[in-house]
C-alpha cells in the first residue's frame, strides 16, 4: 500500500499534553496547520503558523463556541474522495482545500459528570463539533488519518517518525476503528447519563480498557478483561491476574465490603466464603476466618478491610494463598509478604461504586441492580415467642451478610464474628444445612449456641428441626413461605428464637 503524504493537519483539542512533539514532527515537513481558540495559540507559541478555522469558514466561534468547525469549508476538506472526479471538481468550485489529518479529542464529558458537575457544566460537555470532525474523517479514511484521543498520540508519533509524515492504507483504517471506539463510547456515557434518569429499556455498556488474559475460566478459553483495574488496585507482587484471579477478587472485596467500621477477614475459594471472622485486630481477625476451614484456605484469596502490621503478616504468610488484599500495608509487612513471588499482593485504592450487574445468557444479556440491601438491626422481626439474645442478634446479622455473598442454596453457620461452617451451591436447603453441619464437625467447632442463616425461605421445618438437634437455637431467613408457620411453631416448641428480615438474598 503505498504512503499518503500530510500535506495539511486540522488540530483542535482539549488536552494538550504529549502533542508538542507531534507539532514539531509535522511542522519540520512543512505541513500547513489549521487551528482553533486554545490549540491554535498552542501551535503558535511553537513557532509555527496557524490558519485561523474562522479564515476558512468566514464565520467566528459563535453560540458561546457551540458552532465554530461546522460548515462545508472544513468538512468538505475532509470528506471529498481525492480519486472521485465530481468530488475533485466541487472541491475545485468552491475552492476547498484537502484536510489530510485531524488531530480532535472530544469534551471531557465523562469526567465532569464523575465530578458531580451542575447540568449546565455537562449538557456544555456534550461535543458536537469534536464527534462530527472524528466521525468524518473517520468515514474517509481512505485518504485522511483521524487522531480522536491523547492516548492515541504516541502512535502517531511513531508513525510520523517512521513513514516520514506519511500513512497508508492500513495505518488509516486502524486509527479510524479506534475513532469510532473512542465516538461509540462517547455517546454510550452521554445515554447512560440521560437514562438515569428515564430508565430507557436499551443496553449499554462500554470499556475502552482491556487487557487480555492468559486464558479464561479453563486453559482452552480466551479471556479478557475489561474495565479500569488499575484505578482500583495497585499489584505490589506477583504475577498477571488470571481469569478466576478477578471473579475470586471481585467476591473477597465485595463481602469485606459489609463490614464497614469493623476489622475484619475473609477467605475465598472459587466465589464462596470458606473463612469470616472479625476481631480487634487483623491477626486475630485472619486467624478466626482461617480456623473456619484449614484446608480450602490453601490456595485461597484473602481480604481484610484494614492495614496489614507485621504480626498479622508473619501469620498470613505461613499459609499458601494466591491473593492478599489490603487498603495499606506497613514496611515491614509487605517486606515479608513478597518473599515468595507468585504471591500476588493487592493495594486497594478505593471501594466499588457499580450499582448495576449484567450477565451473558442466550444470545443475551440480563441486568439488574445489585444486591446492595444488607440487613440490619431494624429490619428483624422476631416470629417466635422466644426472642434471640444481643449476642445472637450480632451474629445472626453477621451470618447474614455472609449468607448474602454465597452461591444458592446456602445456610450458614456462625458465632458472633466467626463463621463456623456454611453449606453452598445445594439443589436443596437441607442438604446445605447437613454440608454445613458435618462441615464444622470436621474442624471442631461445637455447634451449641451457634446460629443459622438461610438466603430464602424455609418451605418445611426440617431445617429448623435438624438445626435444633446440633444445638443451633436462633435462626434468621427472609420468611415468605406458605408453610412459615410450621416453622414457627417448631421453633417455638422447642425454645428456639426465629427473626424474618423480608429480604431473600439468592446468588446464583
Amino acid at each position: 500500500m503505498a504512503n499518503q503524504k500530510i500535506t495539511r493537519a486540522l488540530i483542535s483539542v482539549f488536552y494538550k499534553d504529549n502533542l508538542e512533539p507531534i507539532v514539531h514532527a509535522l511542522g519540520k515537513q512543512g505541513v500547513e496547520f489549521v487551528s482553533t481558540g486554545g490549540t491554535q495559540d498552542f501551535i503558535e507559541k511553537l513557532g509555527y503558523k496557524v490558519t485561523p478555522v474562522e479564515n476558512l469558514t468566514g464565520y467566528p466561534s459563535i453560540f458561546g463556541g457551540r458552532v465554530k468547525t461546522l460548515h462545508p469549508a472544513i468538512f468538505g476538506g475532509i470528506l471529498y474522495r481525492r480519486d472521485d472526479a465530481g468530488d475533485i471538481n466541487q472541491a475545485k468550485e468552491f475552492k476547498i482545500a484537502p484536510i489530510d489529518l485531524v488531530i480532535v479529542d472530544l469534551y471531557p464529558f465523562e469526567e465532569t459528570v464523575a465530578k458531580g458537575g451542575s447540568e449546565e457544566d455537562i449538557i456544555e460537555k456534550i461535543d458536537i463539533g469534536g464527534i462530527s470532525l472524528i466521525r468524518g474523517a473517520a468515514k474517509n479514511f481512505n485518504d485522511v488519518l483521524i487522531v480522536s484521543s491523547r492516548n492515541q498520540y504516541g502512535a502517531l508519533l511513531q508513525l510520523l517518525q517512521e513513514k516520514n509524515c506519511s500513512s497508508d492504507l492500513r495505518d488509516r483504517k486502524k486509527f479510524a476503528a479506534m475513532a469510532f471506539d473512542v465516538t461509540s463510547h462517547y455517546d454510550a456515557a452521554i445515554f447512560s447519563y440521560f437514562n438515569n434518569e428515564f430508565q430507557i429499556p436499551s443496553f449499554k455498556k462500554s470499556y475502552q480498557e482491556g487487557r487480555v488474559l492468559r486464558y479464561g475460566e479453563n486453559p482452552h478459553q480466551k479471556g479478557t478483561y475489561y474495565g479500569d483495574l488499575d484505578g482500583l488496585f495497585e499489584q505490589l507482587n506477583g504475577k498477571e491476574l488470571s481469569y478466576n484471579n478477578l471473579v475470586d477478587i471481585d467476591a473477597a472485596v465485595n463481602l469485606v465490603k459489609e463490614f464497614e467500621g469493623e476489622t475484619a477477614f475473609v477467605i475465598i475459594k472459587h466465589t464462596n466464603a470458606c473463612g469470616v471472622a472479625t476481631a480487634p485486630s487483623v491477626k486475630e481477625a485472619y486467624l478466626k476466618a482461617f480456623q473456619a476451614d484449614t484446608i480450602s484456605a490453601f490456595g485461597g484469596v484473602l481480604a481484610t478491610n484494614k492495614t496489614i502490621d507485621l504480626p498479622a503478616a508473619e501469620e498470613i504468610n505461613k499459609l499458601f494463598f494466591e491473593i492478599l488484599i489490603a487498603p495499606s500495608y506497613t514496611e515491614d509487612a509487605l517486606a515479608l509478604l513478597r518473599s515468595k513471588k507468585n504471591r500476588m499482593l493487592l493495594l486497594q485504592k478505593k471501594q466499588l461504586i457499580e450499582t448495576r450487574q449484567s450477565k451473558t445468557i442466550l444470545n443475551g444479556v440480563i441486568e439488574q441492580d445489585l444486591d446492595l440491601k444488607t440487613d440490619s438491626q431494624a429490619d428483624l422481626k422476631v416470629v417466635t415467642k422466644v426472642a434471640p439474645t444481643t449476642a445472637e442478634v450480632n451474629a445472626l446479622l453477621f451470618a447474614s451478610k455472609i449468607c448474602k455473598h454465597t452461591k444458592s442454596n446456602t445456610i450458614i453457620l456462625a458465632i458472633e464474628g466467626q463463621l463456623l461452617a456454611s453449606g453452598v451451591g445445594q439443589t436443596s436447603r437441607v442438604d446445605a444445612l447437613r454440608q454445613a453441619i458435618e462441615k464444622a464437625g470436621t474442624f471442631g467447632f461445637n455447634l451449641q449456641g451457634a446460629v443459622m442463616a438461610s438466603d430464602a425461605f424455609f418451605p418445611f421445618p426440617d431445617c429448623v428441626e435438624i438445626a435444633n438437634q446440633h444445638g443451633i437455637h436462633a435462626v434468621i431467613q427472609p420468611g415468605g413461605s406458605v408453610k412459615d408457620q410450621d416453622s414457627i411453631d417448631y421453633c417455638d416448641q422447642h425454645n428456639m428464637a426465629m427473626v424474618f428480615t423480608g429480604i431473600r438474598h439468592f446468588k446464583h
